[in-house]
């Protein structure tokens, strides 16, 4: 339970599900209740074929490119840290996509399961477990899909202002957790120069 925990919390803020949640609102408005259904759906299935197979082909990957994880927990939180930096600094731009499209493409990947998902999953498999990390990020996409799924009672709650300012907190946690994960690279890297 622990190792999900930890597990489950950079996936968590990875995921951000209340900080894509005015840009959903936003591609949804003027959808039907079974139309949004529809979308919400698609995107969960999306998002989860994606991380899943990232997970098992990610390290299959790293062993023909001869990549180590600290090579990739460096790289990981340099990209986490950039994800970070441009949503404090230039949040999402709302933009009109076809709604048969909107599912898998922008909400499935890459705003539920983009590059800061797929990284951080990668990462924490080394430090807490395959299942603990596939369980984790089954919760949190199921997560963001309820949360979708009652989008309008919370961004009233919220506020369009409320939910803008817990994305930066977000995007702030995004950015502690990418300088520890570059940390731990360099880490890890030292310590294999020093045994090696």
């Amino acid at each position: 339970m622990q190792k999900f925990l930890l597990a489950f919390i950079p996936i968590f803020v990875a995921v951000d599900a209340i900080g894509v949640l005015p840009i959903f609102t936003s591609f949804t408005h003027g959808i039907s209740k079974k139309g949004k259904t529809k979308i919400i759906l698609q995107s969960i299935v999306t998002a989860l074929c994606l991380a899943f197979g990232f997970i098992f082909l990610g390290k299959a990957t790293f062993a023909f490119l001869n990549i180590t994880v600290g090579d990739f927990m460096i790289a990981g939180g340099l990209i986490l840290l950039c994800i970070a930096i441009i949503d404090v600094v230039n949040p999402g731009k709302k933009r009109r996509i076809p709604a048969k499209e909107l599912g898998s493409v922008p909400l499935g990947t890459p705003l539920i399961v983009g590059p800061a998902v797929l990284t951080t999953s990668l990462i924490i498999i080394g430090e807490y477990g395959l299942y603990p990390t596939l369980v984790s990020v089954l919760v949190n996409v199921l997560l963001a899909g309820l949360i979708f799924s009652f989008s309008g009672i919370l961004i009233r709650f919220l506020g369009e202002s409320g939910s803008k300012a817990l994305s930066k907190i977000m995007s702030l946690l995004l950015a502690a957790i990418a300088i520890m994960m570059m940390r731990k690279g360099i880490l890890q890297i030292l310590m294999e120069i020093a045994t090696g």
